[in-house]
């Protein structure tokens, strides 16, 4: 056994990250699948277990299912797959599961994503700390085999992912979409075929470009972070270069999105989230055999997301819910309230139907009907849903954060904005021409400011002004 025994800096809020052969080895690995089946009493249930394309995660994968099974679960390894498959196979078996998967982080990271069935995230909250601390304990002794030891079988859930996806959005329909689809080497190099493609099921009116779609933990091409404005340039030059409708880039375990428009330039999240709320609300308001119709539907958003996202929302019929930035609280909200979708600035997107979990191929999807029941380009499409002007997170390292603030709260509050401490401090101008978030990062010395304004000007002074002060210049 390693004599590794405290794990904590692997250990995140929300899942488990580590660099392969020092703070996550298959010794380890072993332990947490005895310790996940252990605190969450799983023996004799079934436990799902699968992982991205990193060298190290077939490994894994086979430790983490003889910890569980040692502790007595039924284990299935669902082999290679998305995150977003994950998610859907713990909804549809109603199992608790595992995926192996660091996701945009670099090749010589690996990790952990939890969930109870059902799809329930395990967070720090839910059972992680004390899934580490049992871990530790038999890292520290040995795994005792359960009087009734588990088995270890194979399920391959693809084919199901994909055909309950295109249950949810018909894109038989579509006009013809030319769609460039950048997988970064990533697990969308598996899922887009299957989902959007003929690789298992029956072609759709959609031209797949295949941009890195070899499935290849050492990331060749670029780094499977589509947040980074430099990993989309071989998505916008490919669009551009094909003609493209519309091009998709995926992060490393494919569960988020970012979309390209026709000429190149990225769309923003908060657009498509506002697109994809919009055709969620219709869909909710007139029913189905599944639900019967709801008079308003809610949509949870989270902080920094557009304020255009809770007024088209609103618009429409809907009832928009406001979050902190984060995961945990958009999936907790989403059970809570019952809401049909929600989203994130980051390109997280959730939905009722995926069992509250996030699912870029989902929201891809959403966008490709949406652009396929009309003539108008994605261009002029997202601009109805995106009508402010947006500075993008800002990052400031500051040693005196709560200084900082204090400095931007004197300044800035004052008669005619209102301020909210939801997470961080949000400020927003009554007459609607600006807002401001300034949150401090959990585990670096960093100040994060996104601001939004009417247009680029007003933009501009304001994010320039409390940049200055944040950084006391």
């Amino acid at each position: 056994m390693s004599t590794t025994n405290d794990l904590s800096p692997s250990f995140k809020a929300y899942d488990i990250r580590g660099i392969v052969g020092e703070t996550i080895t298959e010794d380890i690995v072993e332990a947490i699948g005895a310790a996940f089946v252990e605190v969450l009493q799983l023996a004799g249930q079934n436990v799902l277990v699968g992982g991205d394309m990193r060298p190290s995660s077939p490994g894994f994968c086979r430790a983490f299912a003889n910890g569980a099974a040692a502790r007595g679960a039924e284990v299935q390894l669902l082999g290679q797959i998305s995150t977003d498959e994950l998610y859907y196979a713990c909804g549809a078996l109603s199992a608790a599961g595992a995926t192996f998967t660091a996701s945009h982080n670099p090749s010589e990271y690996n990790g952990i994503k939890l969930a109870k069935a059902g799809a329930v995230p395990v967070s720090s909250e839910t059972g992680l700390v004390e899934i580490r601390e049992q871990a530790e304990a038999y890292l520290a002794s040995s795994i005792p085999v359960a009087d009734t030891p588990g088995g270890i079988g194979v399920h391959d859930v693809l084919g199901d992912y994909a055909d309950y996806l295109r249950s949810l959005v018909d894109l038989s329909d579509s006009r013809p979409l030319k769609v460039v689809v950048d997988a970064g080497n990533g697990m969308a190099g598996l899922t887009t075929p299957a989902v959007l493609g003929e690789a298992i099921l029956g072609p759709l009116p959609l031209q797949i470009v295949p941009l890195y779609f070899e499935l290849d933990g050492s990331f060749p091409n670029h780094p499977a972070n589509p947040l980074e404005p430099e990993n989309l340039r071989d998505l916008q030059d490919a669009v551009v270069k094909h003609g493209a409708d519309i091009g998709l880039a995926f992060d490393g375990d494919a569960d988020r999105c970012f979309v390209i428009d026709e000429n190149g330039s990225p769309v923003s999240p908060s657009a498509i989230t506002a697109l994809v709320a919009l055709r969620e609300i219709a869909r909710a308001r007139r029913g189905s055999n599944l639900r019967p119709p709801e008079e308003t539907p809610v949509i949870i958003h989270n902080l920094i997301t557009s304020k255009a996202v809770p007024e088209l929302v609103t618009a429409a019929g809907g009832r928009p819910v406001r979050t902190r930035v984060g995961h945990s609280f958009i999936k907790a909200l989403m059970a809570a309230e019952g809401a049909v979708f929600g989203g994130e600035h980051s390109a997280h997107y959730y939905f009722r139907d995926f069992y509250n979990a996030d699912t870029g191929m989902l929201a891809a999807m959403h966008v490709l009907a949406a652009l396929g029941e009309t003539q108008t380009p994605l261009s002029a499409l997202a601009a109805d849903y995106d009508p402010y002007v947006a500075s993008g997170e800002v990052n400031s390292r500051i040693e005196d954060v709560p200084a900082a603030v204090s400095r931007v709260r004197q300044s800035y509050a004052r008669d005619g904005v209102a301020v909210n401490e939801l997470d961080g401090l949000t400020f927003i101008r009554e007459d609607g021409q600006w807002w401001f978030n300034l949150r401090a990062s959990n585990t670096e010395p960093y100040l994060r400011l996104n601001v939004e304004a009417v247009d680029q000007p007003t933009m501009e002074n304001v994010r320039d002004d409390v940049l200055g002060l944040v950084r006391n210049t």
